[in-house]
Formats: C-alpha cells, structure tokens, sequence
C-alpha cells in the first residue's frame, strides 16, 4: 500500500476557484492581501464577534522576507504562476470565476476597500462605509481625486454599473443570487420591471446610498450584497451584458485601478502589467510586472535558476525540490482554503436561478451511500505522506482561521473502510454476484462517474489511488469522459451539471467571508451539488440575519450549519491546506501576514536579475 502512496503527490489543489459569488470580494493574490477577500458571498465578522487572524508564530515558515542591499530603480517584477493549462483571461470582477484570473488582476485590482487582519473592511481604501442598521442602509463615500488607469475620474456611476452588470437579465455569471437580491429592486430590476436598481442612490458626486431588505454582521466584510469593486462606467456602459465576458473591455484593455495596469496580454500564456502613473496611493517602485504561466512540471527547475522573483499557486508537493535553494525565502500561511468531495444531488434551473433538488432521481441520493464514500478516502495518507505537514484532513466546511466559527468538534470523515462497508451494507448497496463490486438496491450493476482535474505530473496516479480506495469497500467509481478534466472545461462541466458527472473532486479558496450562503443557498449557482432543504436555507439565513449582530447567536448557527452539513454529506470536506510563496532574494522585503501584507507600490528589487541558487 505504501507504494501507491508515493504515486501521489499532486492532489487536486491547483482546484482553487475562486468564488466571487455574490458579494464584493474576491480571492487575493499574495501580492495585495489587505484587499476584502471573497469565494462566497456573505462575510461573517461584525462588532465583537471577529474572525481571528491566524498567528504568524505558529506557522512552519516565515510570512516576511526581508532581503539586504540597496533597492535598484524601476524594474521589472517576474511572476511565475504554477500552472499546468492556460489561464481564462476573463479580467473583470463581476465576470471572473477562477483564482487563476483573480491573482492576475489583483495587479490591477478594482478593489475600492481595504480590509484590517481581521478581514473587517476599514476606511483606509477609496472608498469609506457607514452602516445604519436601524433602516437597513450602507453610505458609501470614495475619495476625492481617484482615477482610472486611463486618467478618467472615478465617480459613482462606476460603483453602481457592477450592480447594474450582475442584476441584468443578461447577465450570465455566478453572482446574483440571494445576496445579491437582498438589495431592494433587485430582483425587478432583473426581471425587467424596473430599468433601474430603486435601492442604489447617487446621494452627490462622492456618495452613494444602498438600502437592503436586511442587514446582518457580514456587511463588515463586504457581504449581505454589498459589492467592493468599482467597474468602468465609460468603457462599460455602453457594451451589451450578453457580449461583455468577450469584449476587448475585459479580455484585451481593462481599465483599473490598481498600482499596476495592462500593458500586453499573451491569451493563456501571460500578462504584463506597468506602473499606473494615476494611482491614487503614488506610482508603483517597480516599472512593471509580468506574470507567466509555468508548468508544475519546470517549476522547480525555474526558482532555481532565479528566473522568477515570486512564485503563485505553488504545490506542497514541490517543497522537497525546492528546500535547499539559497536564493529564495519560502514564505507561508494557513490558507483559506479547503478541497471537498462534491455529489450531484439536483440540477441548477438557470431560468429562475435556483436549485432543484432531486434525491429520489439521484444516482447519489441516499445518504448513507454518500457517508460511506467519505469515510473511504485516505485523505491522512495523502496528507501526511505527499504534503510533509502542509496539508490536513478537514473535518468542516469552514476552514480552522475562522477561529470564532470553525467547529472543532466536528468528527468529520476520517478514513475508516470498516465503517463504509457497515454503512453500504446497511444502505442495501450489496455484492450479489461475488465479483468484489456492490449492486444498487435493486441488484443492478452500480458504476459511479467521478469527475477530477487533471493536475502535475502525478495528478493520475492521485486519482487512480482514491479509485482504489472506493473499490477497496466495493465501489465501481470510474473516471467521468474516461480521464482527467482539464481545469476550466471540468468546472464548465461541473456548473452545467454534465449528466456524466455523478460525484466530483474540487475545491474553494473561501475568500474572507466564512458565510456559506454564496456556496450554498438554494440560489446559488456555485452550489455545485445542488442540494438544499428548508433546514438548510433557514440556517443560512440565521447567520446572516439581524439577530446575527449577537455573536453568541451568529456561531451557534454556524455550528448548526456545519453538523447538518456533516450529518447529510451533499459535500464533504477533505482537506485544508498551507499556502507557499516562494521569494527570491532580489526581492528587497515582501510579508504575506495578513495583518501586515506589503503594498504592491511598495515593492523593491535589490539587484537587475534575479539570485540563482548555488544548489
């Protein structure tokens, strides 16, 4: 058994994608890490019940790098981003989908908060917030004097056109769901009724109010529909919704307001950035920087010779490559982060953006069937093996950083064989004709299609592992189109609820917002296994309710949420991760902490190339 272990090294991380679900934030790259961060679309701190910042001391690495000489002028900073097919390229806030396209832009980032270590918005960004929970509204002033990449002016209209982008009946992403319809008018504005969004109002030229049917804790976060990003009203406005994800706007020449703005984009390969000489915090340090896609397979090979100053989406399974380089400073923090096994319970109605539960016509639709596959997976050998500590089984559905919310507690699905054939036993699900593979209920053959990214080099043999662990109690799981599903066209398929699909294995980057109602709402189109339940929805709506304002009342429906989630297994969570980011020592001080991250303007680079390692 041992042997196979060592065939796996891979696992599905590369999967992260980045769930901008409904409320303003998004996935951040290393580089800008004070930026609200958002995969679902409520947040969940507000008043004294603060998610906890995750210690620095108690990590394996350093979250600072800090490096000796004097900083050069200008230059170039090279990012590598580890990844094994093209990127989308899909670079707009309200459009994007993937953690991939997300890193890219946070360059450029649209971003009109700023979030404290706590991931509390704060007012220290272009824009300042005031809640009046009492009427159920949020005052949003921007600075004076901000601009766009471009040299327009922002002004208001560019904080209302991403509403007026996400509610149109057009509109054909992931985000309007029920966070979104928590703002009043809305919903008429998407059915068409209204031609306008009634609870947006342009108060002056610097000041925009919204009103919501309800307000809750995660409005400190950017959740409860608030949207954090501004969008380009004079380069949008005028471009069809339907025809938008393809414009030259988002694919070719956004217009941002980040330290850095496009230059040239390689579709899939790379993205080359210079200084945004109309940034509203100074022009960057750097001239520039340019982001490259560099297979798993080179990406050791790459740090060593310093060809790269940063490196994103970089695997645990590379560390013992990479350990002994002298001309980087691997930096790292828990991620939040965490990867799950996903089964198709339903079918998403796209028409009326909500999901149909269908359990009785469910190939995955008892419980118990979908218990015992939890309890099958190896998951702590994977762990514990292939990842050198960096990665742990996950035992909820809310990551270990959301300290005030995370249930310890929770058993979770540890590997136990024993109790996954007891409860295949128990479910009726039987080997009738002793070919060591069980019938259904009914003594028909069972063959269960699962779906998985393809990865590095060893993504196969990951694959072929957790195979053998659902034979190993009886299981037929094959692979969904016979083979691994390359990144963007198995979350295509996943989304579309491919009816080859029966079970899948992904992953979410769960942004700074622990609420799960933008993964999991019966509204939710990121609520890939499309299951819900009264219980379910009411939870959901707990925690983000008014009476969420009491902290006590807020975690104890966490806890709820979390135990009926184990208890009926639409998803279960099997592992969180560590993040990495190696640095090389051309860069002069660069911090992941998230309480203290480096600004990107403030980046420096000690020498004209970069420091290659002498082992």
């Amino acid at each position: 058994m041992k042997n196979k272990f060592w065939l796996l090294l891979a696992l599905l991380l590369t999967f992260t994608l980045v769930l901008a679900a409904c409320n303003g934030g998004e996935k951040t790259t290393e580089e800008k890490p004070s930026e609200p961060t958002t995969e679902k679309p409520a947040e969940e701190t507000g008043g004294e019940e603060e998610a906890e910042t995750p210690e620095a001391e108690e990590g394996l690495f350093p979250v600072v790098a800090t490096n000796e000489g004097d900083a050069i002028s200008g230059g170039i900073l090279k990012v590598a981003m580890a990844k094994d097919e093209p990127f989308q390229g899909i670079f707009s806030s309200v459009l994007y989908e993937d953690a991939y396209d997300a890193d890219i832009q946070a360059y450029a980032s649209n971003s009109l908060f700023e979030a404290d270590g706590d991931f509390l918005l704060t007012d220290e960004g272009i824009a300042s917030m005031v809640v009046d929970q009492a009427n159920n509204k949020a005052t949003i002033k921007i600075k004076d004097g901000v601009k766009w990449s471009d040299g327009e002016p922002l002004k208001i209209e560019d904080l209302i056109q991403p509403y007026l982008i996400i509610g149109h009946k057009d509109y054909a992403g992931v985000r309007y769901d029920a966070d979104f319809q928590n703002i009043i008018g809305a919903e008429e504005y998407h059915a068409g009724t209204a031609e306008t969004i009634s609870g947006l109002v342009k108060v002056d030229e610097s000041t925009l109010e919204i009103s919501f049917k309800k307000l809750s804790p995660a409005i400190f976060s950017g959740g409860d529909g608030i949207w954090t990003y501004a969008e380009p009203s004079h380069i949008l406005k005028d471009i069809p919704v339907a025809e938008m994800i393809e414009s030259d706007a988002v694919r070719k020449t956004p217009v941002t307001l980040g330290a850095f703005k496009f230059d040239k984009i390689v579709p899939g390969e790379s993205v080359q950035f210079v200084a945004n000489e109309h940034y509203w915090k100074g022009k960057p340090k750097l001239e520039g920087v340019i982001v490259k896609v560099v297979p798993s397979s080179s990406i050791s090979k790459a740090i060593q010779s310093g060809e790269y100053d940063l490196v994103s989406s970089f695997s645990a399974s590379k560390i013992e490559e990479i350990k002994d380089f002298d001309n980087i400073t691997v930096l790292g923090r828990p991620e939040l982060y965490y990867q799950y096994l996903g089964f198709k319970l339903g079918k998403y109605d796209y028409d009326n953006s909500v999901v149909i539960t269908d359990i009785e016509g469910s190939k995955m639709g008892d419980v118990k069937l979908r218990q015992a596959m939890g309890y099958a997976l190896d998951a702590e050998q994977v762990a514990e093996v292939y990842y050198n500590g960096l990665r742990e089984r996950a035992n909820s559905l809310i990551p270990p950083v959301f300290k005030s919310f995370y249930d310890a507690d929770l058993a979770g699905y540890t590997y136990d064989p024993e109790k996954a054939k007891a409860l295949l036993d128990e479910a009726g699900f039987k080997d009738t004709n002793g070919d060591g593979l069980r019938e259904d209920k009914a003594g028909q053959p069972l063959e269960i299609k699962f779906a998985t990214m393809a990865g590095d080099d060893i993504a196969e043999d990951i694959t072929q592992f957790f195979l053998q662990n659902w034979k190993d109690v009886g299981l037929n799981v094959t692979l969904a189109t016979g083979r691994t599903i390359e990144f963007n066209s198995f979350y295509d398929k996943v989304q579309a609820d491919d009816p080859e699909i029966d079970i899948f294995m992904a992953a979410w980057g769960t942004g700074t917002n622990p609420s799960p109602s933008g993964l999991y709402s019966k509204t939710a189109v990121y609520n890939f296994s499309r299951y819900t339940s009264d219980f379910l929805e009411t939870t959901l709506i707990n925690i983000d309710s008014p009476e969420a304002f009491d902290a006590d009342y807020r975690a104890g429906q966490f806890k709820a949420w979390q135990e009926y989630m184990a208890e009926q297994a639409p998803v279960i969570p099997t592992m969180y991760r560590y993040e990495l980011v190696p640095v090389n020592k051309r860069v002069k001080n660069y911090s992941i902490d998230y309480s203290t991250p480096t600004e990107l303007q403030d980046i420096e680079l000690v020498s004209d190339t970069g420091a290659k390692s002498t082992k």
